[in-house]
């Protein structure tokens, strides 16, 4: 399927879908709002100081995915603590595609590539 769509992008028939620049992800307590596709697509989350992986997925709607996305730690003590514990900085971005299967296909070779990456630096 992925692989009819990039030779109708070689041919020039359509666009090649592509990541969008780095986004700082909203705090809701500021009332910033998430700025991604409702659509399907591919979705990644960093955190800001590392940029080390916090979440990756292909998703049916991409605007719901990350604004459901869990972001505050977790932890018995914030169950009795008065305050919320702050959410990490984070940053996100988004490749959206005409399907979700395209974005299941695209999400796998990532995660192939990145393996096949790591696995040559060790």
């Amino acid at each position: 399927m992925l692989e009819e769509y990039f030779a109708w992008a070689a041919k020039g028939l359509v666009m090649i879908p592509s990541w969008t620049e780095w986004k700082r992800y909203p705090k809701a307590a500021r009332g910033e709002n998430i700025e991604a596709p409702i659509g399907p697509g591919i979705y990644e989350v960093r955190y800001r100081s590392s940029g080390a992986l916090f979440a990756f997925g292909a998703v049916d709607n991409l605007a719901l995915a990350l604004s459901v996305l869990q972001v505050a730690p977790k932890s018995l003590t914030s169950w009795f603590a008065r305050r919320e514990p702050s959410p990490p900085d984070l940053d996100y971005r988004t490749c959206a595609t005409a399907t979700k299967a395209d974005a299941k296909t695209a999400a796998e070779r990532m995660i192939g590539r990145r393996e096949t990456y790591m696995s040559g630096a060790a």
